[in-house]
C-alpha cells in the first residue's frame, strides 16, 4: 500500500474520536442551555405574582307597560385581580352602563387591597360591596342572578345597602362539624336624602361614599352558618351608627341614628335552588330637620328555581315586597322566568314581572325582559 494512503487512513482514524468528542461537548452545552430555559419556563408553577381577569356582561330586550319595547345593552363589568404571593391581593370591578340616550356611564363598583394575614381571615380596605345580606355581594351579577332583574327593593339606593368605603375583616372557620363565614366592618356609612320639597325622606344613598361628611362611622357585619348535609346556609346581618342628611343644596349638617338588620338563607334540596332574604334600613327622627319623622325602608323576597334533569332548561319563580316611607316606589312583585343554560357561565333568560303598588292612587306597570348574560 502506498505510504501516503496509509498515513491518511491512520490520521482519519485518530481524528474521528476527537471530532466525535467535540460534537458530544456541543450537544452537552446545548442540553444544559435547554435545561436552563425549561427551568425558567417552569416558574409559572410557583409564581410570586398572579394576574387574573374576570367579569360579566349582558344584553337584552325590555317591553314595559306604557312604554315602547327597546333593545338594551345592559352592563359590561370587568373584574381585575392582582395577587402577590399569599400576602396581598388587589381586586376591583368597573361597570360600564349604556344610558337610554346612547351615552355611557362609568362606575367603580369596588376597589380593595386585601391583606391575607391568616388562613381564616383577610383585612379588606377600600370600597367594597356591602356584606349585609346575600343578593348584593353574591347574587347580583347578571350571569348568576336567575332572573333578568333584581328583586324589588334590592336595586341601587333602595332597601338593601350597595357598597361601603372603609375596612372589614372577613373569612371563615369550622364550627362543630359545620362551616361558618363572617364579615365585620367599619365604614363612612350612607346618607339619607330628602325629597324635592325637603319635607320628606326620599332614600338612603349607599353607593359607597368616599367622604365622611357627618364625621360619624357605621359599624356592622354578617355571620353565616353552612350546614353541609342538607346544603343549607343561614345568615344574620346588622349595622348601626349615624348618617348625615342630604338636601337639595348638599349636606344640611343634621345627623340621624341609623340601623340595619337582615336575614337570609340558601337551600338546595335535590335539583331545586331556594333563596330568601329580608333587609331593613331605618333612620331615626330629628326634630331639627325639615323632614323630622323617622324613615324605614324594608324589602324581602323568596325565590325558587329548578333545573330539569338531563336538560339545559330551568324555571324560576320569585315573589317579593318593598316598602318605603313614601308611596310611589312601594312594590308587590311576582316574577316568573324560563332560562336556557348554554353553559354554566352563559344563559338566556325570559322574565315576566307582575308589579303592583298597594297604595291608593298609585300604579306600577308589568314588564317583559329578555336577556343574554355571560360571565367570563
Amino acid at each position: 500500500m502506498n505510504r501516503s494512503l496509509i498515513t491518511l487512513a491512520v490520521g482519519a482514524a485518530l481524528a474521528a474520536p476527537a471530532a466525535a468528542q467535540t460534537e458530544v461537548e456541543k450537544l452537552r452545552a446545548e442540553l444544559d442551555e435547554l435545561r436552563q430555559e425549561v427551568r425558567a419556563a417552569a416558574e409559572w408553577k410557583d409564581p410570586t405574582t398572579l394576574v387574573h381577569m374576570a367579569g360579566y356582561a349582558d344584553v337584552g330586550y325590555e317591553d314595559a307597560e306604557g312604554s315602547p319595547g327597546s333593545y338594551l345593552v345592559g352592563t359590561f363589568a370587568p373584574i381585575f385581580h392582582y395577587q402577590f404571593n399569599d400576602i396581598v391581593m388587589l381586586e376591583s370591578e368597573l361597570e360600564f352602563e349604556a344610558l337610554p340616550d346612547g351615552s355611557t356611564e362609568t362606575g367603580l363598583e369596588y376597589l380593595t387591597i386585601d391583606y391575607l394575614f391568616h388562613n381564616n381571615a383577610a383585612l379588606v380596605v377600600g370600597k367594597f360591596l356591602s356584606p349585609l345580606g346575600q343578593f348584593r355581594q353574591n347574587l347580583h351579577p347578571s350571569w348568576i342572578n336567575k332572573l333578568a332583574s333584581a328583586p324589588a327593593g334590592f336595586g341601587h339606593d333602595e332597601a338593601a345597602p350597595n357598597a361601603e368605603v372603609g375596612a372589614q375583616v372577613r373569612g371563615g372557620f369550622g364550627l362543630g362539624g359545620h362551616r361558618a363565614n363572617y364579615a365585620v366592618y367599619i365604614a363612612n356609612g350612607p346618607a339619607v336624602e330628602l325629597g324635592p320639597g325637603g319635607t320628606e325622606l326620599e332614600a338612603v344613598e349607599t353607593p359607597g361614599l368616599n367622604a365622611d361628611e357627618d364625621g360619624k362611622k357605621v359599624v356592622g357585619g354578617r355571620f353565616g352558618l353552612l350546614v353541609p348535609g342538607p346544603r343549607l346556609e343561614f345568615g344574620l346581618s346588622a349595622a348601626t351608627g349615624e348618617v348625615g342628611e342630604l338636601g337639595a343644596g348638599g349636606y344640611t349638617g343634621i345627623t340621624r341614628d341609623y340601623q340595619a338588620q337582615g336575614f337570609d338563607f340558601t337551600w338546595r334540596p335535590g335539583g331545586f335552588n331556594i333563596v330568601g332574604e329580608y333587609i331593613r334600613q331605618e333612620v331615626g327622627a330629628n326634630a331639627a330637620s325639615t323632614a323630622p319623622e323617622e324613615g324605614v325602608w324594608d324589602a324581602w323576597y323568596l325565590q325558587a328555581s329548578y333545573r330539569f334533569p338531563a336538560t339545559d332548561w330551568e324555571v324560576v319563580a320569585r315573589y317579593g315586597e318593598y316598602d318605603t316611607p313614601g308611596t310611589e316606589a312601594d312594590r308587590e312583585q311576582l316574577a316568573l322566568g324560563v332560562n336556557y343554560v348554554f353553559a354554566s357561565n352563559f344563559v338566556a333568560k325570559a322574565t315576566f314581572e307582575s308589579n303592583d303598588n298597594p297604595n291608593p292612587g298609585e300604579e306600577a306597570g308589568d314588564r317583559w325582559l329578555l336577556q343574554l348574560a355571560y360571565g367570563f
